[in-house]
């Protein structure tokens, strides 16, 4: 009994940790891929960098945005979902 309330404190910030820091990070993850699998050709996207641009072409892990400047390769990983839902509410 005595070595379990001395490890109890380690134990509820393990917990805490776990609830504020590791659930709501893994919750973000899982929504990014889910955007990521979502995407569409003619989807309006801004990258993480700030790109915004309009898919045209779509690979199993590249995609092709179509900007005011030209054509840009890019991987999927780096369109946000935050940003691209925001500049689709304009």
């Amino acid at each position: 009994m005595a070595q379990l309330t001395q490890f109890l404190p380690y134990i509820l910030m393990f917990v805490v940790i776990y609830f504020f820091m590791i659930m709501p990070q893994q919750k973000r993850i899982k929504k990014e891929k889910e955007f990521e699998a979502s995407l569409k050709v003619g989807d309006k996207i801004v990258t993480k960098s700030g790109l915004h641009g309009k898919i045209s072409e779509m690979a199993e892990t590249t995609i092709v945005i179509e900007t005011m400047s030209g054509k840009l390769k890019i991987e999927r990983s780096s369109v946000s979902n935050e940003l691209s839902a925001a500049a689709n509410k304009k």
